[in-house]
C-alpha cells in the first residue's frame, strides 16, 4: 500500500469525530466536495471502504485502525507544534489533545486530582469519554481515545496496561427500605427496588444472583454517580455504593449494608496507546499518583520459585 497522506488521515479522524461529511467539511474549514474528495483517495490507496456513509458515519473495520494511526499521528504533530510555539500566545492551534475514557464513579472520585494537574499544563486540552468500566476499551480498539480507564487486563493490541487499583462497592439501602423487606434474618431480594445506572450495570445483578435471586419487578434507572448515591440515600431502591462516596452515610446510618450481602471489588487498569510522546507519559504518571493515593492496592501475584 502506498504512503497514507497525513491530510487524508486527518480528515478520516475528524469524520468519525464528527459524524458527517458537512460537520467534517465545517471544522476543517474546507467543501464538503472536497472532504469526500480526500476520503475518495485515501480508500484508493487503501484499497479498501474505509467510512460507512451512514447518518452518523461510522469507520469500518478497515478504517479503525487508520483513524488510530491518525490520531496518534494528530498527537506527536500537536506536540512539537506545541512545543515550538510555547512561547508565542498568538498561536492558538498549537494545543494537544489528551482523549480518555474513564467510568463515571473514577470521574466523580479519585480521578478529580488528575484534573488539578492536567489544570496547571499549558496547552492541553483534555477531553474525557464517560463509559463502563468493562466497555472502556473497546474505544482504545476503535481509535476513538488514547487511553482509558478500564476493568480489561489484557492489553488491547498496540496498548500498555498497567494495575492502578479496586474500588469497592457494598450493596446498601435506607434503614427503613431494609425493614420493609426484610424476611427473618435476610430480606425479600425478589421484591425490593433495585436502581441500576444505565443497561451497561450489572454490579446488582452480581448479588442478585449470589442470592439466587432475578432482578425485582421495580427497577429504577439513575445514570449519574452523584445521583445514584443520592436516590439509594432517599429510599428509591438499593444498589452498589461505591465506598469513597458513601462512607459518611455508612458511619453515620442513613444507609446500611445489605443484610448477608458482600462487597465486590473492581480492579482497574490504566490501558494507552505504546507511543513516545510526552504528554501521554506526563497523563499516565499524574493517573499513577492519583491511584496509588486514592485507589484500594491490587495485590500483586508472587513471582515463581
Amino acid at each position: 500500500m502506498p504512503a497514507l497522506d497525513p491530510t487524508q488521515l486527518e480528515t478520516l479522524v475528524v469524520i468519525a469525530e464528527e459524524g458527517t461529511f458537512d460537520a467534517a467539511a465545517r471544522r476543517l474549514h474546507i467543501t464538503p466536495s472536497a472532504v469526500s474528495q480526500r476520503i475518495r483517495a485515501l480508500e484508493r490507496a487503501a484499497g479498501q471502504v474505509l467510512v460507512r456513509r451512514t447518518t452518523p458515519c461510522t469507520p469500518t473495520e478497515a478504517g479503525e485502525p487508520l483513524i488510530r494511526h491518525g490520531r496518534q499521528l494528530r498527537l506527536l504533530l500537536d506536540e512539537a507544534a506545541a512545543t515550538l510555539t510555547s512561547g508565542d500566545s498568538s498561536d492558538a492551534g498549537a494545543v494537544v489533545d489528551l482523549s480518555v475514557v474513564v467510568n463515571a464513579d473514577t470521574l466523580a472520585t479519585w480521578f478529580r486530582p488528575v484534573l488539578d494537574e492536567v489544570a496547571t499544563w499549558d496547552r492541553t486540552s483534555l477531553r474525557i469519554t464517560v463509559e463502563d468500566q468493562g466497555y472502556s476499551a473497546d474505544a482504545l480498539r476503535r481509535g476513538e481515545v488514547l487511553a482509558a480507564v478500564t476493568s480489561e487486563p489484557k492489553p488491547v493490541q498496540g496498548c500498555t496496561v498497567e494495575p492502578l487499583g479496586r474500588l469497592r462497592y457494598t450493596p446498601g439501602a435506607t434503614p427503613a427500605l431494609v425493614e420493609r423487606h426484610r424476611r427473618g434474618r435476610g430480606i425479600d431480594w425478589g421484591a425490593m427496588p433495585m436502581i441500576v445506572y444505565n443497561e451497561k450495570d450489572h454490579l446488582q445483578d452480581e448479588v442478585l444472583a449470589a442470592h439466587g435471586a432475578t432482578r425485582p419487578p421495580v427497577v429504577h434507572r439513575v445514570p449519574s454517580s452523584h445521583d445514584f448515591h443520592e436516590a439509594i440515600r432517599r429510599g428509591l431502591g438499593w444498589g452498589m455504593l461505591l465506598d469513597a462516596q458513601a462512607e459518611a452515610d455508612l458511619a453515620s446510618g442513613a444507609t446500611v449494608p445489605l443484610p448477608g450481602a458482600k462487597p465486590i471489588d473492581i480492579q482497574l487498569f490504566w490501558q494507552r496507546w505504546r507511543l513516545d510522546s510526552i504528554a501521554l507519559d506526563d497523563l499516565s504518571e499524574a493517573v499513577r499518583r492519583a491511584a496509588r493515593s486514592q485507589l484500594r492496592r491490587v495485590r500483586q501475584p508472587r513471582p515463581p520459585g
